[in-house]
């Protein structure tokens, strides 16, 4: 079967790409070179040769917090803009058997929480939560229409070689000594390993459906510590008490971007916030990867 796969070049499509191609025939679609249609799909519509049997839909912007008015309209015109153009482009050749959206757990909205499950509100503000709020409602109102399988995916944290994000900046932080533990890092988040994606595809292109996605075990951010330095070779960072961080926090909100800790990263780090995987292991027969036995970060 073939597949199309947005946002192939990206940190998820590196690692996921070489895996689907074990099932499926990739046409890739994306910004760069190497992408078989090399075009900004939140600018225009993709000019396809053929119909595909499933789309995977990754391609988005995420990892930023905007701080004008054109900031954040880019998330709209990636995420939600950019897959109308998609599906535009779909109903010229010929409509998919099934489309697989990469989403996320921010439409929630849920700074801190546990084991939070699909039946949540989709209370998320930030113009990266409501853009791809408004994306999946378009999505199922689109395969509806057309009678298109539709899976959406809420991926919690991503873990895999090199990640963007916090995840990222921890690595970097511990790498340079210049990361600080926190009151212990007791805090628990949900992880998914990248290549858990390609095993959801064809789960989710059978059967389609709204799952979160994660490993069943909520890691706490000294586990996060540990596998970081012990790959790097680095010792443990040292842990400060939170009235020391909450002091740092205060300062990095009047310093800006370049600050190492301001109260928003705080927050994250100190309040735990994990996901029910629940439904997609019972629905869809789905086994998570274990992060903390395949984690690596190159």
């Amino acid at each position: 079967m073939k597949l199309l796969f947005t946002g192939a070049s990206g940190f998820l499509g590196n690692s996921v790409r070489p895996l689907l191609a074990r099932t499926y025939e990739v046409v890739t679609v994306g910004l760069a070179s190497q992408d078989d249609y090399t075009v900004n799909i939140a600018k225009e519509t993709p000019k396809l040769r053929e119909r595909y049997d499933v789309v995977l839909h990754a391609a988005g912007k995420a990892h930023s917090v905007p701080k004008t008015e054109a900031e954040r309209q880019v998330f709209f015109d990636v995420n939600l803009q950019g897959t109308k153009n998609l599906c535009a482009a779909l109903e010229k050749v010929g409509v998919p058997r099934a489309f697989v959206f990469i989403s996320t757990v921010a439409v929630y909205g849920c700074d801190y929480g546990e084991n939070i499950t699909e039946e949540h509100p989709l209370n998320g503000t930030t113009p990266y939560a409501v853009s791809k709020r408004l994306a999946e409602e378009y999505l199922e109102k689109w395969c509806y229409e057309h009678n298109v399988i539709l899976g959406i995916i809420r991926p919690s944290l991503i873990a895999g070689p090199n990640p963007p994000g916090n995840l990222g900046a921890m690595i970097k932080g511990i790498r340079r000594g210049r990361y600080l533990s926190i009151a212990g890092s007791k805090a628990r988040k949900s992880v998914l390993m990248v290549e858990d994606i390609a095993t959801l595809v064809p789960l989710l292109a059978e059967k389609g459906g709204i799952y979160n996605v994660c490993d069943s075990y909520q890691l706490t951010f000294r586990d996060l510590e540990m596998i970081v330095c012990n790959q790097l070779g680095k010792p443990l960072p040292m842990s400060i008490p939170y009235w020391m961080a909450k002091c740092m926090a205060l300062l990095g909100d009047c310093l800006g971007k370049k600050a190492p800790i301001n109260s928003l990263k705080l927050k994250k780090i100190t309040k735990s916030l994990t996901f029910s995987n629940e439904k997609a292991v019972r629905e869809l027969g789905w086994k998570p990867t274990s992060v903390l036995e395949s984690f690596r970060i190159e």
